[in-house]
């Protein structure tokens, strides 16, 4: 019997409990639980989850966790967020043969090494180790070598740190690392990068068929005109945005509006 005025699981709060399960899900069978939140408890100690056998969904995150143990009961785990806590290894969770998702940002991984137990897991797709807008790392993310280990480590993953890594969208992520890698100013003494320059020549799109066709020409007498209507409106915008920045000034003063 649960002292007066306390609620199920509160005494044991630190702890998970089937009381405290019970009273947040409902379920009175810990083998119906199929979705678990438990982020944000104080958690030191998973207890009893090891017997929600039927857990698909769970989250752990903003707790104080140690280590995993309870998990590798889990086989049917598809979704895991442990971020925001104290682990220092993630081994248990190489039993966890159906886990898709992991987010284990904000921890204490500290080598690549550290995530050996996740290689067997074939269907791992999404990996996240840091959360740059929720400020959560793990000290494995400063070394230069992280992505390239990563992916070296557990080459079925498809996202890393919400980046496409392989499959659909990949080559475009890629694409953008390098450019803001060559674009990062250089800390280094050395030539500095040469200017940007246009994709291509000038006079490039104005460019007409060599040969005749009535069908190319039609069709770049088509875009010739798509792209006057384009730089019309591009003139238009400037326009009228400047017009609109000389309204809101004040009279005589200078502009404190930036468009």
């Amino acid at each position: 019997m649960e002292p007066p005025g306390e609620k199920p699981g509160e005494a044991e709060g630190l702890r998970i409990t089937p009381q405290l399960l019970k009273s947040r899900t409902g379920e009175f069978a810990l083998e119906s639980i199929l979705l678990l939140k438990l982020r944000d408890l104080g958690l030191v100690d998973l207890g009893c989850l090891g017997e929600c056998l039927a857990l698909e969904w769970l989250d752990l995150s903003g707790n104080a966790l140690t280590q995993l143990g309870p998990l590798a009961a889990l086989h049917q785990l598809a979704v895991l967020n442990v971020s925001n806590n104290r682990l220092t290894g993630l081994e248990p969770l190489a039993a966890c043969e159906n886990l898709q998702s992991l987010n284990a940002a904000g921890n204490l991984l500290a080598t690549p090494g550290q995530l050996q137990c996740l290689a067997g897991l074939q269907g791992l797709q999404h990996l996240r180790l840091q959360d740059p807008l929720a400020r959560l790392s793990n000290p494995l993310c400063a070394s230069p070598s992280y992505h390239s280990a990563v992916r070296e480590l557990l080459p079925g993953l498809k996202v890393l740190d919400g980046e496409r890594v392989s499959g659909r969208g990949s080559e475009f992520y890629q694409l953008c690392r390098d450019l803001d890698s060559s674009l990062r100013p250089s800390s280094s003494p050395g030539p500095r990068a040469s200017e940007a320059q246009p994709w291509v020549e000038p006079g490039y799109w104005e460019s007409w068929p060599t040969r005749s066709s009535s069908i190319l020409e039609e069709a770049c007498r088509q875009f010739q005109d798509t792209l006057q209507e384009c730089l019309d409106l591009d003139r238009q915008a400037s326009d009228r945005l400047a017009r609109a920045q000389q309204t809101l000034s004040p009279a005589g003063a200078a502009s404190s509006f930036v468009f």
